[in-house]
């Protein structure tokens, strides 16, 4: 693990990617749905270079480590540090993919491709979405298990 680790911050991270990957998800239908538009250029999004800028900025890594940082005053020993729960929203790019022959009406959707692509990226979301409920699951143990110590 790397310095900085915790569960919010790892759950804002969880967040983001399934965001970026739910943006792929509409760009691939978008395409597919577009496969018989004459003149229609494939769509993707380039969310893994927003992704690692996200992680830098949940995380604080590199440049932006010794950034000044407004603290919270803590009046008793027992509250919890301020979290940075809502980092700035990711900006993906979305380009033309490249690459792929066009057809006679200059489209350039390959469902073969498409198809694929989408695979992929179901298999994604559905494991951002496992790591988001374990990560869910360690809350509600610790919530569990304080209601018992206290009861």
């Amino acid at each position: 693990m790397f310095a900085g680790f915790s569960p919010n911050k790892s759950k804002a991270l969880v967040v983001a990617a399934t965001e970026a990957r739910v943006l792929r998800q509409n760009l691939i239908a978008g395409n597919i749905a577009n496969i018989d538009t004459p003149f229609y250029k494939a769509r993707d999004v380039d969310f893994e270079t927003a992704l690692a800028q996200q992680k830098r900025e949940i995380y604080k890594l590199g440049s932006e480590k010794n950034e000044p940082k407004l603290e919270l005053a803590k009046t008793n020993e027992k509250h919890f540090d301020a979290l940075e729960l809502f980092p700035k929203a990711m900006n993906p790019t979305i380009f033309l993919r490249d690459g792929h022959m066009a057809r006679n009406d200059a489209n350039t959707v390959d469902l073969d491709i498409e198809t694929s692509e989408l695979s992929k990226n179901s298999i994604m979301i559905q494991a951002l979405d496992s790591a988001s409920k374990k990560l869910g699951g360690i809350f509600t143990s610790v919530i569990d298990a304080s209601g018992r110590v206290s009861g």
